[in-house]
């Protein structure tokens, strides 16, 4: 990690306890979903809901990440990079550039 993160976002308050204490130590605001058994202590920003469910937390996590998304999109917006132009650029880079590797014959011995 390059250093500090921003925020930290928290499914479940009791089974993380930990890392939002340290988030409260080191002063990262924490984001979490609190279920109605769990204690919004140490949480700055509360998410009232279900914390068990596993299509709840595939809503959460799925927000969260488009707001992610959306914020870095504005900043290289206000920035001034071409969002677009970079989408395009990506789709036509060739596919050993994009991180897939040709096989290679394997030499076979005696």
């Amino acid at each position: 990690m390059g250093g500090l993160p921003d925020l930290l976002f928290v499914i479940d308050v009791k089974k993380e306890a930990l890392a939002v204490a340290e988030a409260n130590k080191l002063g990262i605001p924490v984001i979490a979903v609190v279920d109605t058994n769990c204690s919004p202590q140490g949480i700055d920003y509360i998410i009232p809901g279900n914390d068990d469910a596993a299509r709840a937390i595939a809503l959460y996590c799925d927000l969260a990440a488009r707001a992610a998304i959306d914020g870095m999109t504005a900043q290289l917006g206000a920035a001034g990079v071409d969002v677009g132009e970079l989408e395009t650029a990506e789709e036509s880079l060739p596919e050993d550039a994009a991180g897939e590797t040709e096989e290679q014959p394997v030499a076979a011995s005696a």
